[in-house]
Formats: structure tokens, C-alpha cells, sequence
């Protein structure tokens, strides 16, 4: 069993189903669709519990999500990607590489999915230059 920050005892999630099962009705429901679209975005992606939220690694981690008591947040892990996009993102509350909205006002499917496929360009490219520095160092 895990301490939340509030004290209370809570189960270690061992999947994102189950992480879903224990999230509020309206959160869930929201939460459920921004997996697929997450999955639709990034097909490659490997589906893990990291941090005790659902979250997705493809050449390291890529995003996230969660289901706050006040919120939902979508992690985009990338301040960068974050900033390139903030135009779209007015009316959101932001933080420095995630994206908070109420359970009523969810993030719209297409800009997730260019969040995903930025994020995932921004990944590739990583892992790129680092092969080609493990190659020098030969």
C-alpha cells in the first residue's frame, strides 16, 4: 500500500486499467478517452504505471495522465513541446510540462494527438543523437 499526500491508504496500480477502475465516474470516462487517443497517436508506445499514473514510453517517456481530486492533467513531459503549443492551450491552466482541465472541459482529440506526435518526433531525435555519440565513442 502507497500514502497518498492527504494520508490515506491507497492500493500500488499495477495497470492503467486499474488505475482507471479507481478514478471518479466523470474523470474516468474522460481519462479513458484520452487513452485512445494517446494510443491511436502513438501505436509504438509501450503502455506503463510510472510514478503511479498511467504514462507511455517510446525511446523514454513520452506522456502521461492522471485524475486529480480538483482536475484531470495531461503530462506532456516536455516544457519545450509545451511552449511550441501554448497558443492552442489558452483557457487551460498550464504548468511547466503538463496541462490541467477540469473533467467537463476536456483537451480536444487532435491536439493531443499533436502533442503525442510531437513529443514523439522530440524522442526519435534524442535517441538519434545518442547513437550517433555511443558511435563517436567507438
Amino acid at each position: 500500500m502507497k500514502t497518498t499526500s492527504r494520508g490515506k491508504k491507497r492500493a500500488r496500480t499495477e495497470t492503467v486499467d486499474d488505475y482507471l477502475a479507481a478514478v471518479p465516474k466523470e474523470a474516468r470516462a474522460v481519462l479513458a478517452k484520452l487513452r485512445k487517443t494517446i494510443r491511436a497517436a502513438a501505436p509504438k508506445a509501450a503502455e506503463v504505471i510510472s510514478y503511479q499514473i498511467p504514462a507511455y514510453k517510446h525511446h523514454g517517456l513520452l506522456v502521461g495522465f492522471a485524475a486529480l481530486k480538483n482536475h484531470c492533467t495531461f503530462h506532456v513531459m516536455s516544457p519545450t513541446v509545451l511552449r511550441a503549443h501554448v497558443g492552442e492551450l489558452k483557457g487551460f491552466d498550464l504548468n511547466k510540462a503538463s496541462i490541467r482541465f477540469p473533467a467537463d472541459k476536456p483537451l480536444p482529440a487532435a491536439l493531443v494527438r499533436k502533442l503525442v506526435k510531437a513529443r514523439i518526433a522530440e524522442n526519435e531525435t534524442g535517441a538519434k543523437l545518442k547513437k550517433k555519440q555511443n558511435e563517436r565513442k567507438k
